[in-house]
């Protein structure tokens, strides 16, 4: 497709659509409802400035998940805008500073930094605090390292560094979190590191401080395309409002009604006063939807105008009707968890395919009783947002030889791979080491190369001495195809083989994910990536990525998860004061927020959508009554179908039937085997706990 005639492809949008992407020269917000195609107009935006002469190079497109980047580098791909090579710059957020950073990477010194830095991913983020409060004796109830690392993120983004922080640290406990802080700083820039948030704070300083970089980058970008602007934090702001300068074209996309990360520091005050920040604006709406059907789109918009904070604006659909939202009362929890299976089962037998369904809930603690029942049932699933492939043990500790290969100063990372496999080097060993830096200040590299000054016992510093030979054998294959030096870190450092010779098969199971992580670098190395560029890819990955596709399995998701994701038929469970909307949300007066993260969840449905509630649910081991969410009073009832979750579950358990010999498991008296089934009972041989008769109807009996 020739570049100089946008027509042709522009025809693919609504009017609506069409009067956005054809905006002129200054700066613009779309407000797109849910499903209305934002990523759609902000591709076709990018495509439009390069048919109108922009360079690809000069425009930068700023999302918030990798997926949405990829997507649209697809889309732009399919449409001829943006071939190989081409120096794109779509990316998110962090990924962009990032790119900045090691840009500049010379400019770094002043912050303890060079390009060659690690960047930490959350769990690393955690383990580094973990260290701090430890060596500052602080009680791990009183300072947990989940809260204390999130905290700082929090101040990083508000643009806060250590020394301002402890500068205006008033009361007690905010004089201990500046040791903390400071302490954490430190650490980070003996190891070379940045953790996500030093992402956006560096990147502020040094364009802030550096007026020849900012102009630079200034220039170098005539337009600033922005995706999900209601969920820009305080630094992205200030970053975005850096880098627009006079000329403003910030063509910004969001919705009000979908901001849900106020509890990571988003700003909805970003997107209800873009016209104060940006005088000139023009405002576009997108209000058709073409994701579900006019009865969810209606019970959804119903909610959502309960909300005082929001943009006025109508969303309808075209589409037909289809089935009405079902509002499913059960119970309690395990009822809940046996309905939705049930019904899953039911679809199933009518043609739909498992990979249609996402089964949403507010807290991943839920998730727990739903894949019991799940395995139970023989339903395949994937949880999303949970354990992921990269957290696991056994990759971390090939990834943590890779990042000490690429970074030498990056302590985390050493003392990861150092016990990996075991060699004799453990916490006194690494204790001693860690007073040895503190004492002389020295970057790792250097303080490794001084061993005969850090007081070792012989035995100890040979380990050590033998790990950093292999160490500098690895270094000099680190340019070559990172296939091959992962596959030389599981021989020559006898991970494999320790593995190996555990013969179970938890190990086994452990092999096989290595496996995966060489075919992933085979992957890599067929784009010619560099070993920087997958670590950093790594460290920057989502939770949504671990959503394969055409995996053939129910998805399993938090609400925040789900968002930018869209399934057939969504069950969204827990619709009970205290869970959804959350306890913590109503003490903190949080329930708008709570309202749109409810309406997100809503609208990730095209055909189906299921609210369920448990009338009691078990706490602290009792059971207790379970009051409905408030969300459930406030649409209309007659738009939707109010059913007992007990009435399907039966239909299909005693469809299903039990028949003699049938394999089966209750919840009391755990595994059995069917002796007779007449109507709705059942005999069952429990072994030792006896034969009992049981109604099918009441029983928590499920086949194995």
């Amino acid at each position: 497709m020739e570049r100089g005639h946008p027509e042709a492809f522009l025809e693919a949008l609504n009017p609506a659509q069409r009067r956005a992407v054809e905006h002129g020269e200054g700066p613009a917000l779309v407000l797109a409802g849910a499903g209305s195609g934002k990523t759609r107009v902000l591709t076709f935006r990018f495509a439009y400035l390069v048919s109108r002469g922009v360079s690809p190079s000069r425009i930068l497109c700023l999302t918030f998940t990798n997926k949405a980047a990829r997507e649209m580098r697809e889309r732009l791909a399919s449409l001829g805008f943006a071939g190989e090579g081409e120096d794109l710059w779509i990316s998110t957020f962090h990924a962009a500073c990032a790119r900045i950073l090691r840009m500049e990477g010379s400019r770094l010194r002043r912050w303890g930094r060079d390009r060659s830095f690690t960047i930490l991913d959350a769990e690393d983020q955690r383990e580094a605090v973990k260290a701090c409060l430890r060596s500052l004796n602080l009680d791990g109830e009183s300072w947990h390292p989940a809260q204390v690392a999130a905290t700082l993120s929090r101040l990083k983004e508000e643009l806060v560094d250590a020394d301002s922080f402890s500068r205006r640290a008033s009361s007690s406990w905010d004089r201990t979190l500046g040791r903390v802080f400071g302490l954490y700083e430190r650490r980070l820039r003996e190891s070379n590191a940045l953790d996500f948030s030093d992402l956006l704070l560096l990147t502020y300083r040094l364009l802030e401080e550096e007026g020849e970089v900012l102009e630079r980058y200034r220039r170098r970008f005539e337009h600033l395309l922005v995706d999900e602007y209601q969920d820009t934090n305080h630094a992205q702001y200030v970053l975005l409002r850096l880098l627009a300068g006079e000329r403003g074209n910030v063509f910004a996309v969001g919705d009000v009604d979908q901001s849900i990360y106020g509890f990571r520091g988003a700003d909805i005050r970003n997107i209800l006063h873009f016209e104060r920040d940006f005088p000139q604006a023009a405002v576009y709406k997108l209000e058709e939807n073409y994701r579900s059907t006019p009865d969810i789109l209606e019970v959804a918009s119903q909610v959502i105008s309960r909300n005082r904070l929001r943009r006025e604006r109508g969303l309808y659909s075209r589409r037909e009707r289809g089935e009405r939202v079902k509002v499913v009362e059960v119970a309690d929890e395990r009822g809940e968890a046996s309905f939705v299976a049930g019904e899953i089962l039911r679809r199933r037998r009518e043609g739909w395919p498992f990979s249609s369904f996402a089964v949403l809930y507010r807290t991943h603690a839920q998730s727990r009783l739903l894949e019991e029942v799940f395995l139970s049932r023989g339903i395949p699933y994937l949880v999303l947002g949970g354990f992921r492939f990269y957290e696991r043990k056994e990759v971390k500790d090939v990834l943590a030889y890779l990042r000490f290969l690429a970074n030498p100063r990056d302590f985390l990372s050493f003392q990861r791979a150092v016990q990996a496999p075991r060699r004799g080097v453990g916490a006194a060993t690494l204790g001693a080491l860690e007073v040895y830096l503190e004492r002389t200040g020295l970057p790792l590299d250097q303080a490794l190369s001084r061993l005969d000054e850090v007081g070792l016992p012989s035995a100890q510093r040979r380990h050590l001495e033998e790990f950093l030979s292999l160490v500098e054998e690895l270094r000099s294959e680190a340019g070559g195809p990172l296939t091959e030096l992962i596959r030389s870190i599981l021989e020559r450092s006898g991970y494999r083989r320790e593995l190996e010779s555990l013969g179970t098969i938890e190990a086994q199971s452990r092999l096989e994910n290595l496996e995966e992580l060489l075919q992933v670098a085979r992957e890599w190395d067929l784009q010619g990536a560099s070993l920087e560029e997958f670590l950093e890819s790594l460290s920057l990955m989502g939770d949504q990525e671990a959503l394969e596709e055409g995996r053939e399995a129910v998805v399993l998701l938090t609400v925040h998860t789900a968002k930018g994701l869209e399934f057939d038929a969504v069950f969204l469970v827990g619709l009970e004061e205290g869970i959804f909307p959350h306890r913590r949300s109503l003490e903190e007066g949080e329930v708008e927020e709570e309202r749109r993260l409810f309406y997100v969840g809503m609208t990730r449905a095209r055909h189906l959508l299921y609210l369920t509630r448990a009338c009691s649910r078990h706490s602290q081991g009792v059971l207790r009554p379970s009051p409905p969410s408030r969300f459930l009073r406030e649409f209309d009832p007659a738009l939707a179908d109010w059913v007992s979750g007990d009435r399907p579950e039966e239909a299909e358990r005693v469809e299903e039937g039990f028949r003699p010999g049938d394999r089966v498991i209750h919840r009391l008296f755990g595994p059995g085997r069917v002796v007779s089934s007449r109507g709705e009972e059942v005999t069952v041989d429990f072994g030792s706990r006896g034969i009992k008769t049981l109604m099918i109807r009441y029983a928590p009996l499920e086949k194995v």
